[in-house]
């Protein structure tokens, strides 16, 4: 299984739009917020096992334990692979010790004088790479659910959107099938 996360648009509006409108008026555009969408994927039917929508931008690190949760609800796993936003001790001995898989989470690079221990250690001595790989089909669900279905999230209420994020995950699933 791989978790990952990936931004929704919330609506219409090109990025060309955007550019042009900044350069006419020489004013910056005001800061908008996105749809962060989470996922959970079985790697081998490359199939959306769990899903999460909030708002944007945050660090998704405390998103991870109650995914995999809902991912080991509907079926047993025994490798869970995720990018460095998801790094923390507590993630991999929770995923190692409660569920009893294998977690491969690259340690987040930080100042030399940080000691890592346990786990985030391990990984920052021993990275196993070709197992890491695998973590890329993520990124080709992603890329397909985008493609093929939708890339945004057009609803007026952060409501809305996360309704309409949960049901492109639905869609994706029965795209798949």
């Amino acid at each position: 299984m791989a978790v990952d996360a990936t931004g929704l648009s919330p609506g219409a509006l090109s990025t060309f739009l955007v550019r042009r409108m900044y350069h006419h008026n020489q004013q910056p555009r005001p800061w908008r917020h996105w749809l962060k969408w989470l996922v959970a994927v079985d790697l081998h039917r490359q199939l959306v096992l769990a899903q999460k929508a909030h708002a944007g931008p945050t660090n998704d690190g405390a998103n991870l334990r109650p995914l995999v949760d809902a991912a080991h609800a509907v079926r047993s796993i025994g490798l869970v692979l995720a990018d460095a936003e998801f790094d923390s001790e507590l993630n991999h001995t929770h995923i190692r010790q409660r569920l009893g898989a294998r977690s491969i989470i690259p340690a987040k690079r930080g100042k030399k004088t940080w000691r890592l221990h346990g786990v985030r250690a391990e990984m920052r001595n021993h990275f196993p790479r070709r197992l890491y790989r695998r973590r890329a089909l993520v990124e080709s669900v992603f890329s397909a659910a985008k493609r093929k279905l939708s890339c945004r999230a057009p609803g007026r209420s952060l409501l809305t959107q996360r309704r309409q994020a949960l049901l492109l995950g639905l869609t994706y699933n029965l795209y798949r099938l």
